[in-house]
Order: structure tokens, then sequence, then C-alpha cells
């Protein structure tokens, strides 16, 4: 099979190690804008080859779209314009936006939207690892708006990676990832600014920062041009979250204000019950 891969970052290079080892792709095409991703990529292995778009389409039995989300949006409609029969996915963190924008379209079929939850803080070919995947879930979204030549050929790249296939509406995926994944990154983000205001002593960071605090601030480190358009897309989703998680983060500071001992425990315990759930 012949598989191009559009964006050769993480997460795009990271499957092409993994779809080579596996056999199930027997030829990588790549394209991307930025040549020094492409340099990097042909010289490591990850693609074959490097084509435009037009071309690889027609050379390709299955198209992957590893590109941050509005990125997708824009090219998805001129992808499927081009397509004949090529399969199409996405690997987006977002789901409804980009299902909607071609919902009507006549080749709508030859798409299944994939959300791949795997990665790191990291970015780019560099960053690129083997087994990135392996034992993670993967959510497909509005499978019956797929043809099954379609869906059965996604399944099968992501059997091949190793991961669990569970299904979603697009609209219930939104939702979920704002209170389990962008919530997260906006926490990291948020506490790196906060630090970074009133330490101005880049050694007491470092002296100071324990396990903990490396954990939470890793988030921090991840690219922007990823997430300033996942959040932008799920907005809505967001920003329920953020109000959300302000009033928690209100109720802590009321406790603390008040030498409230009690109204702590009884925080920290009621979030103590996401340990038998993790």
């Amino acid at each position: 099979m012949t598989i191009t891969i559009i964006g050769l970052g993480l997460i795009g290079c990271s499957m092409a190690i993994d779809l080579k080892k596996s056999k199930f792709a027997k030829q990588i095409i790549g394209v991307d804008i930025n040549k020094p991703n492409c340099e990097f990529s042909i010289k490591n292995n990850y693609v074959d080859k490097i084509m435009n778009l037009p071309s690889a389409i027609k050379e390709s039995d299955l198209i992957l779209l590893a590109l941050p989300v509005d990125s997708i949006n824009n090219i998805l409609p001129s992808i499927l314009d081009l397509c004949n029969e090529q399969i199409i996915t996405d690997v987006g963190s977002i789901k409804e936006a980009i299902v909607q924008r071609i919902k009507h379209h006549p080749n709508r079929k030859y798409f299944v939207a994939g959300h791949p939850i795997a990665g790191t803080e990291n970015s780019g070919p560099i960053a690129a690892v083997g087994g990135l995947f392996k034992n993670k879930v993967v959510i497909l979204c509005d499978k019956q708006f797929s043809s099954n030549k379609a869906l059965e050929k996604v399944e099968h790249m992501y059997k091949a990676l190793n991961m669990k296939i569970i299904y979603m509406d697009s609209k219930e995926h939104d939702m979920h990832c704002a209170y389990v994944s962008h919530i997260s990154h906006l926490s990291s983000f948020a506490l790196a600014l906060s630090v970074l205001d009133k330490e101005k002593d880049e050694k007491n960071i470092l002296n100071l920062a324990g396990g903990g605090f490396d954990s939470t601030v890793r988030l921090a480190k991840s690219n922007a041009q990823m997430w300033n358009p996942i959040f932008i897309n799920n907005k809505e989703n967001v920003l329920e979250v953020l109000d959300n998680y302000i009033s928690k983060l209100n109720d802590f500071k009321k406790a603390i204000k008040s030498d409230g001992r009690k109204e702590l425990d009884e925080l920290i315990l009621q979030a103590n019950k996401i340990s038998k759930i993790l």
C-alpha cells in the first residue's frame, strides 16, 4: 500500500516509522511545505520520496493528514476534490468543525475522521519515535458517514500501529477532549506563565522545581502552532471547561483564605477519587 503523509512532524513521522516497520505501508510519500522537514524525513528514511500534493494523491491508496486542525480544515475539501476513491483520514484533536466542513462533499464517504491519543510535548520530525502509538487509543468519529471500505482500511492501519479503536460522535469527542486534554494544556501554560511572572531568577526555578512541578508544566513546552487552533476551533467546549476549572480554583482560594482546613480536606479528598479512574 502507498500512503501519503501530509505534514512531516512528530505525529506524521512517528506513524511513518511504525507503518513501515509493520509492513502495512509498502511506500510512503511525504508532503510538507517546510523544506528542512522534508530533507530530514528523507535522510532518516521516514518517507521514500517527497512530492507535491496533486501528484502524491494520484499515487496513493491512503492519505494521512498530520497537520494542525485549522490546516486540516482548510485543505481537506480540496483533497476530496482530487480524490478518485483514495481513502483519507486525519489525526486532528478536534473533530466537529472538520466533519461539518465536508458534510455535503460528494466524496465525503472516502474520509474517516480520526484522533490517535498519543504524542509528546516536543514537535517536528526530529522528535519522531517508534512505538509512540503502541497500546494507545484512537478515536474514530461519525463512522456512519464513511464507506465500509474507507473505515476498514483506516481500522487496519491503526491495528498495524497496535492501537485500541473506539468510536464516538464528533460533538461528544470534542467535549470530552476539552475536559481531559485541552484543559491540561491550558493549566500547564497558565502555571508556567505564573511562575515566570513571579520568579525572575531562573536559578530559583531550577533549584526548587521537583517532580510535581516538572510533570505539571511539561505540557507548557507544547507547540503554539498546534494548540492555538485547537483552543479556537473548540472554544465553546474549552470556555465551558475553563469556567468550571476557575470555579474549582476559587473554591481552593476561599478555603485557604479562611483557614478552612475542613474545606481543604474535602476538596482534596474529592480530587483523590481521580486515582481510581486512572
